[in-house]
């Protein structure tokens, strides 16, 4: 059986092998660690869909490969002889598309394996999490494993196509040809980031040839800091941010936190950083309008409230999502944000829990950041940046001068969906919240 190299979420186009659990000649269980991959997003173990032993190792550890390559092939123990030992540097010869979609020997011995997963190669392709389709079309035409998930990457629709095997089959090669052929335009977005943005060999060459004379290291670009890099500059070319600022004033914050730890010590242990993201939660329930997203032709209002949180990690940023946030209580929500941070920092977070959301929280303030203003994290509409809290000089209401403890926090606004009055309202609720702490328990 061949092992691919699964798709873990609709925007992750390759993997990285971290490392390999088994060699050639081992063997192992249906559901038992294989080997380890990294994306731009996460680490992650990937089983075995089949039980017998590891025949060949396509991918040396630290290799990259595409969704849907080849990177292993686990045969059953009774499936007969096969060769062993196969490596990258040893590559086989290349097998015709139509063979390649025959069944073997070894894929029929393990689809008859009471622990393996059934799998026909003539009823689609399946990876851990896709499954490209039939081989049959509804008009009766016929497409190799292969074919179809060829043109299931590239979006071509197999309908259209022409098939050059044996029946008019489509083969992988027409595929290539109608891939070639169509020229398909980018989308907006990505036209407009072309025409903003310096061909990356261009921009290279300049700055290199800038600083040719001067001492420095250089530091390749992993898969993670390239997202951050796509995303961010889509983010600011096609969101029109506005920002708003405010103060708050955090003294029975802080004392209303400290007698909940003190009293539940030392079993939660609430922060700062916990109460805001829960008054956010509150805020955007309160202003429901502002719970929204944008989506080319309409704007979708979300029914609960969803908050990513920036967690730096080496490298780059995460930004897990907390689902249903007004509805979970503070330890709760504690809990969640430091599993969520944990799993972050050891990339171990799946595609789905950093999906989604109306708005992120990103806090700086333990670094001493007084404020700043954050970049929207697209799909969602709107951001909080929260900074350091500090004691300031204010008057009283008899007054008199007394110092108070104050946070600032910016709200960044996605204007096609939250105009500044329904940003001005988002914000104000915020502070509320935070100033009125006895709120976020009841």
């Amino acid at each position: 059986m061949d092992i691919l190299m699964p798709q873990l979420g609709e925007t992750v186009a390759e993997g990285t092998i971290v490392k390999w659990m088994k060699g050639v000649g081992d063997a192992i269980t249906s559901g038992e660690t294989l080997f380890e991959i990294e994306t731009d997003k996460t680490t992650m173990e990937i089983p075995s869909m089949t039980a017998g032993i590891v025949r060949a190792l396509l991918l040396r550890e630290g290799e990259t490969a595409a969704v849907g390559t080849v990177v292993a092939v686990v045969e059953d123990a009774k499936g007969g002889e096969a060769e062993a030992g196969i490596h990258r540097d040893t590559p086989k010869e290349p097998v015709p598309d139509e063979v390649a979609a025959t069944p073997r020997q070894s894929d029929a011995a393990a689809a008859s394996g009471a622990s393996a997963m059934p799998i026909d190669p003539f009823r689609g392709v399946r990876t851990p999490e896709r499954n490209y389709g039939s081989a049959t079309l509804p008009g009766g035409a016929k497409i190799t494993p292969l074919a179809r998930r060829l043109a299931a990457q590239a979006g071509i629709a197999v309908e259209a196509l022409r098939g050059g095997g044996p029946a008019g089959r489509i083969l992988a090669a027409d595929v290539r040809k109608a891939v070639s052929a169509a020229a398909v335009a980018p989308s907006p977005q990505e036209q407009q980031a072309a025409v903003a943005t310096p061909v990356a060999a261009e921009e290279r060459d300049d700055v290199l040839s800038i600083y040719a004379d001067t001492l420095h290291a250089e530091v390749p670009l992993d898969a993670m800091r390239k997202t951050i890099a796509r995303r961010l500059i889509l983010a600011k070319q096609t969101i029109p941010h506005f920002y708003l600022n405010t103060h708050v004033d955090i003294d029975r914050l802080l004392a209303f936190r400290a007698e909940i730890n003190e009293t539940l010590a030392p079993r939660i242990k609430i922060s700062i950083n916990d109460m805001v993201v829960k008054a956010f939660a509150q805020a955007l329930g309160a202003v429901p309008a502002a719970n929204a997203v944008w989506a080319g032709d309409r704007i979708l209002l979300l029914q609960q409230v969803d908050i990513g949180i920036a967690v730096a990690v080496e490298g780059g940023l995460f930004t897990p999502v907390v689902r249903n946030v007004e509805r979970m209580s503070l330890s709760a929500l504690s809990d969640a944000i430091k599993d969520y941070a944990l799993r972050a920092k050891e990339r171990r977070l799946h595609p789905s829990e950093y999906r989604g959301g109306s708005a992120s929280v990103s806090n700086l303030g333990m670094f001493g950041t007084r404020e700043f203003s954050a970049i929207i994290n697209p799909p969602q509409s709107s951001i909080l940046a929260v900074g350091a809290a500090e004691r300031v000089q204010t008057e009283g209401l008899d007054g008199e001068a007394r110092f108070a403890t104050r946070l600032s926090a910016t709200l960044s606004c996605d204007h096609r969906v939250i105009d500044g009055a329904l940003g001005a309202q988002l914000l104000a609720a915020f502070k509320e919240a935070l100033e009125q702490p006895l709120g976020l328990v009841v």
